[in-house]
C-alpha cells in the first residue's frame, strides 16, 4: 500500500465553502451538478500532492510556500492567488491534506497576491508521480502545450495538461513492470483495438491498429486517445504505488461499454495494487458502474456527493451502501419512470 490521501479539510476554496471528510477508499467518486465544483476540488487535491511531490526531489532548495504558490498560480490559471478565495468569505482560503503520517497544508487571504501565507509540509516531501487527467485530450496538443508552457511561458493550458505531457514524454521502459500494469495494458489494447505511440524524430504521436496500419494522430477518435493516455503512463515507469490517479470526466468521448472497460482497468489498478484513483463524473453509467464494483465488499469506493442545497451541499458516502442521492441519478430515475408510463 503506497501513499493515500486518508483526509481532507478545505475552507473557501472557490465556490467551495467548507469540505471535511476522512471517508477515502481506493477508488473515489466525484459527482455534482455543473457549478458545484467537481473540477475545483480535484484541482485542489492534485496541486497539493504534487507540490508535496515537487517540494525537495533532487537538489531543489525551494520552500514548500514557494512549491505551492507556483503550483497553484499554473494550475487554477489565476493573476492573483487571492482570486480564488471565495468571494463571501470573511476569512481566508486554507486546505490541509493527510496522506497517513504525513500533511500538507496552507492558507492565504483575499489580498494575496503570488505568495499562500502560512504553509507546511513533511520534512522529506512526498515519494512517487501523481497524474491529473483532463477532460480533453491532450495528444493532439502536444506540441502546442509544449510550445505554450515552454517556449511563451503563457496562461492557457495549466499545469494538469503540462505535468501530464511531460510525463507522456518519457518513453516506455524495457524492464520488468508490475503485473497489474501489464495486464490492464492488455485491456487498454483490447479496447482501442491498437495501440498509440511517439516518434520520437517528428515528434508526433500516431496510431497503429492490430492490422499495422499506421494513422495520424489527428485521424484517431477522441475516445481511443484518451485511453492510450493511461496505456503509456503504465508502460513509461511514471506511475508506481506511490502514485495517485485524478481523472476528469472520465466518460468524456468514451463510449458507456468502453467507460465500462476502463472502470475495469482502474479497478484492478486501485483495488489489486493499492493506487489510489479520484474520478470526476456527472454521467450515470459511471456510477453505476462503480456502484456494481463497490457491491464486492464495503471500503472499495467512496462517493462525494457535491449540491447546490447549501443545508447539505457535500454529502460522503461508501458506494457499497447504494447509489446517494443527487441529481444526475434523480434525472435518470424520472426519465426511466416517464418511459415506462408511456409504454403502459
Amino acid at each position: 500500500m503506497g501513499y493515500r490521501i486518508s483526509e481532507v479539510q478545505l475552507k473557501n476554496f472557490g465556490m467551495i465553502e467548507h469540505f471535511s471528510s476522512n471517508q477515502f477508499a481506493n477508488i473515489n467518486l466525484i459527482i455534482g451538478e455543473n457549478g458545484t465544483g467537481k473540477t475545483f476540488l480535484l484541482k485542489a487535491l492534485y496541486s497539493a500532492i504534487r507540490s508535496l511531490e515537487e517540494y525537495k526531489r533532487g537538489d531543489d532548495i525551494k520552500t514548500i510556500s514557494e512549491v505551492l504558490s507556483e503550483k497553484l498560480r499554473w494550475t487554477f490559471q489565476v493573476e492573483r492567488l487571492g482570486d480564488m478565495v471565495a468571494k463571501t468569505a470573511e476569512n481566508g482560503l486554507s486546505l490541509s491534506v493527510r496522506l497517513g503520517d504525513d500533511e500538507v497544508n496552507y492558507q492565504f487571504s483575499q489580498s494575496a497576491s503570488s505568495k499562500v501565507g502560512a504553509a507546511s509540509a513533511p520534512e522529506k516531501g512526498k515519494m512517487g508521480n501523481s497524474v491529473y487527467i483532463p477532460a480533453k485530450e491532450v495528444l493532439s496538443l502536444f506540441s502546442v502545450i509544449l510550445k505554450s508552457r515552454e517556449v511563451d511561458k503563457s496562461f492557457g493550458f495549466d499545469d494538469t495538461y503540462y505535468d501530464l505531457v511531460k510525463a507522456l514524454r518519457i518513453s516506455p521502459s524495457r524492464g520488468k513492470n508490475y503485473t497489474v500494469f501489464a495486464n490492464s495494458r492488455k485491456i487498454v489494447s483490447n479496447v482501442i483495438d491498437g495501440k498509440v505511440d511517439y516518434d520520437e524524430e517528428t515528434g508526433r504521436w500516431f496510431y497503429r491498429n492490430k492490422k499495422n496500419q499506421k494513422f495520424s494522430i489527428g485521424a484517431t477518435s477522441e475516445g481511443v486517445k484518451k485511453i492510450a493516455i493511461m496505456d503509456r503512463l503504465l508502460a513509461n515507469g511514471y506511475l508506481d504505488n506511490n502514485s495517485i490517479i485524478f481523472i476528469d470526466e472520465i466518460e468524456s468521448a468514451l463510449h458507456p461499454e468502453a467507460v465500462c472497460q476502463l472502470l475495469d482497468m482502474i479497478d484492478k489498478i486501485a483495488n489489486d495494487m493499492g493506487l489510489q484513483v479520484f474520478i470526476t463524473s456527472h454521467s450515470y453509467f459511471v456510477i453505476k458502474k462503480l456502484c456494481l464494483i463497490a457491491m464486492k465488499k464495503a471500503g472499495l469506493v467512496s462517493c462525494i456527493s457535491l449540491n447546490k442545497d447549501k443545508k447539505q451541499p457535500i454529502y460522503v458516502c461508501d458506494l457499497h451502501d447504494g447509489m446517494p442521492e443527487n441529481s444526475i441519478i434523480d434525472t435518470s430515475i424520472r426519465l426511466y419512470e416517464q418511459e415506462i408510463e408511456k409504454v403502459l
